[in-house]
């Protein structure tokens, strides 16, 4: 698999029946997502003082069984394919025993400012491909 990262559920994230909130997994996405990028040296920031965007076109979860408060959850990332202009990544959400607790895709364009698609800069292409 890609990077991991793990993060602790706080009690606003859960919902009446204790669990996480489905919509907070995608939160749990973005997280993986942006340190995944900032480990290979090249954060959103500067992506974005670059004058690019990364806007979200697609996504897609799997609800496999329920996080709760204080669990410890690990995030792990992967960049799946990268294309002309768009990628893809894949995340599991894991819990303290290994189990899959979700799961899911996020595909994203690379824009300029203006709003208009553009290839990836190589070496930007090359940062988000190292292993």
């Amino acid at each position: 698999m890609g990077d991991t990262i793990e993060v602790r559920v706080r009690y606003a994230e859960t919902d009446n029946m204790g669990y996480v909130y489905y919509a907070k997994y995608l939160e749990y996405f973005e997280i993986g997502r942006t340190e995944y990028i900032r480990k290979r040296g090249k954060g959103y920031k500067e992506i974005e003082e670059e004058g690019f965007l990364l806007p979200v076109l697609e996504v897609w979860a799997k609800y496999k069984k329920p996080a709760q408060y204080d669990d410890l959850l690990r995030i792990e990332t992967e960049v799946t394919s990268i294309g002309k202009a768009s990628m893809k990544f894949h995340y599991f959400i894991r819990n303290g025993e290994d189990k899959i607790l979700a799961e899911g895709m996020t595909k994203h364009a690379f824009i300029d400012r203006e709003g208009k698609i553009v290839p990836f800069p190589e070496e930007i292409r090359q940062k988000l491909l190292i292993p």
